[in-house]
């Protein structure tokens, strides 16, 4: 889940809680500023270079909008107004735009149409309880495209073609091999698929045309399938570029040949797997790769780019990317993802070597004290070196703070070097904020990933904690104000925090975190299911191994909590049982314990719509301050319900 949207439109703050010992911090930052809509986001030029697309608010709900390249003339092209539009594509005859949307908050997501010429939408999906994606989009065959749809079998995607004028679908594959996912070559043909094997592995099978037989080129044991996968064809359609780290650490970029199934290793970091690959669009040429360290970096392949990825490093500070560029490969869309400000967008000209500045996703932000963050590294008590950053409030000595550990979700995701809204807020009121890499953590090679197998609840947290014992020990962090937050599995952490070391933290506030592992693991969502057997190998098995997954299970703990806790619900959460949360609140409840619950009837697993992100920012907010003495805003009514 992925809570925080940026920053947004300035007002003048309303200061509490602001006695004499934050006089040196900057002026409160209203939550509004770091948790509205952004002002304009995610820009991507069309096939053409014709138009410009990006998302912003209208009518208050984030929505596509189009203007003509050199033109004034900016306007909506989509209508919703539920809960916003979050990611979309041009389609390849630059008369489409596409998107997805989970428009009831119910797990399940469907793939819209919009006609820019006729200005009509159509849902190119229309099936109750679908999850479907955006396999391929081809320059060749501008008005097609393909989609993985699980209409016929909850657990399993089909293939079809989707005419973008009619909206006529067409199978084009039926899912009988139990694919994950599907890869298409540069005539628009699957020709690659990758199955989850019994061992919790993964496969890659292949096909010379669309009518022979599948076979399998390549396999990767379940040490090496989380740090492995395909990317696409080759130009020649012979050979296919993949990450594998098979026979190595880190994961690397490879070329290997379809006929003869052989490797050969393109890139690699001996530190760190690859993070980023970027394929020429229309001509299938590896262009360049990126390894994330503390901060991203490039390695450029491709010699007629050398030159650009120069000019496009030298036009400001920040990491960058590409986003998206026109068939002609002269203008370049790029982003600049800085620590202590906006996302910076800019339209870079291949011809001049310029960049045109386009916009921040938030104007306000380019005037705000912000703090930078910083790397840092220690060891766990069994030695493994752990990476993380640490953030600190500006204007007072980064002494003896109050702290919050703000765990990531995932487990396999990692925190990255960026401006987080999360970690600005707690740092705007007063806290220093940690955030750990811990064990499990992808990025730094399949030994430390691994080493979290089974670890949930055990040697992950443990390095959480000693990721605690860390800061306190280097004068940062208040050994008797330190907090515990986090969301999915950071909200799973949050609970083992308070049933396992209660004495190391203040409070905790638990977003959509599952209590109960074995229940977790039998009631998946169906468009999981594929993946159930690298969960019951990194995880545990529901059945075969009940007894340890309780033993890692905080529901069966939950009267050892006796620090204060805030638990916060989507009704519709199917990843996370609504009942055995409440079942939590009531056993603390009952014990006279503090615990305030949040639940909010429109959302699933995770909060993400506009009014709640900002009721719940406001009530954390105060939770925090009550309990750790750090600023806040007053909190303002809001619709929401609280058990």
């Amino acid at each position: 889940m992925r809570m925080s949207a940026g920053w947004c439109v300035g007002f003048l703050p309303v200061l509490v809680n602001a006695g004499s010992v934050w006089g040196e911090l900057p002026p409160l930052v209203p939550r509004e500023v770091l948790f509205g809509h952004p002002d304009k986001l995610s820009p991507r030029i069309s096939p053409d270079g014709s138009r410009l697309a990006y998302l912003a608010p209208d009518e208050g709900v984030m929505n596509i909008w189009v203007r003509t390249i050199g033109r004034d003339d900016d306007r909506p092209v989509t209508k919703d107004r539920g809960r916003g539009i979050q990611r979309y594509f041009w389609a390849a005859d630059n008369a489409h735009l596409l998107y997805s949307c989970d428009c009831l908050a119910e797990e399940s997501r469907r793939v819209y149409a919009v006609d820019l010429n006729t200005h009509k939408e159509r849902d190119l999906t229309p099936f109750e309880g679908v999850h479907a994606w955006v396999i391929a989009i081809e320059q060749k065959f501008p008005n097609e495209i393909l989609l993985a749809i699980n209409k016929r079998v909850p657990q399993l995607h089909d293939i079809y073609r989707a005419d973008l004028t009619t909206g006529k679908l067409t199978l084009e594959a039926r899912n009988d091999k139990g694919f994950a996912g599907w890869v298409a070559d540069g005539d628009f043909h699957l020709r690659a698929g990758v199955t989850v094997t019994p061992d919790g592995g993964t496969a890659l099978l292949v096909r010379d045309t669309v009518d022979s037989s599948w076979r399998t080129l390549t396999t990767w044991p379940a040490e090496d399938c989380f740090g492995s996968g395909p990317i696409g064809f080759t130009p020649n359609g012979g050979s296919m570029y993949i990450i594998s780290s098979v026979g190595s650490d880190t994961s690397q970029l490879r070329i290997i040949d379809l006929q003869t199934g052989s490797e050969k290793t393109i890139a690699s970091d001996d530190f760190v797997d690859v993070s980023d690959v970027i394929v020429h669009p229309t001509t299938r040429v590896l262009q360049a790769v990126g390894f994330t360290r503390d901060r991203l970096h490039w390695q450029v392949l491709d010699p007629s780019i050398v030159d650009d990825f120069a000019a496009i490093k030298q036009t400001r500070r920040g990491d960058f990317g590409i986003i998206n560029r026109d068939h002609q490969d002269e203008v370049w869309l790029v982003y600049f993802m800085t620590d202590s400000g906006p996302t910076y967008y800019y339209a870079y000209d291949r011809r001049t070597k310029a960049a045109r500045f386009l916009f921040t996703h938030r104007r306000a932000a380019e005037g705000l004290r912000l703090p930078q963050v910083e790397p840092i590294e220690y060891s766990a008590r069994d030695g493994l070196t752990i990476h993380g950053y640490l953030t600190t409030p500006l204007g007072i000595p980064p002494r003896n703070l109050p702290t919050v550990l703000k765990v990531h979700e995932g487990p396999w995701h990692r925190d990255k070097w960026g401006c987080c809204a999360e970690v600005q807020w707690l740092a705007n009121r007063g806290y220093a904020v940690l955030q750990v890499n811990y064990r499990g953590s992808r990025g730094y090679g399949k030994k430390f990933l691994n080493a979290g197998n089974r670890e949930w609840g055990g040697k992950m947290q443990d390095d959480l904690i000693d990721g605690v014992e860390w800061v306190i020990k280097q004068g940062v962090a208040d050994p008797r104000r330190v907090a515990i937050y986090g969301s999915s599995y950071g909200g799973y952490a949050t609970l083992v925090g308070l049933t396992q070391t209660p004495e190391l933290f203040r409070c905790g506030v638990d977003i959509s975190g599952p209590s109960n592992l074995i229940s977790w693991m039998e009631y998946i969502p169906p468009y999981w299911q594929a993946y159930g057997p690298i969960l019951w190998d990194r995880v545990g098995h529901p059945q075969k191994d009940a007894e340890f997954l309780k033993s890692r299970s905080p529901f069966f703990k939950a009267d050892r909590i006796i620090k204060p806790l805030l638990i916060v619900q989507g009704a519709k959460d199917l990843h996370v049982k609504k009942s055995e949360t409440l079942e939590i609140v009531k056993t603390l409840r009952a014990a006279g314990k503090t615990v305030e619950y949040l639940e909010y009837p429109d959302e699933g697993h995770g909060i993400s719509h506009y009014p709640n992100r900002l009721d719940f920012f406001a009530r954390a907010e105060k939770f925090l301050a009550e309990h750790l003495g750090g600023r806040f805003e007053p909190l303002a009514s809001a619709d929401h319900k609280e058990e």
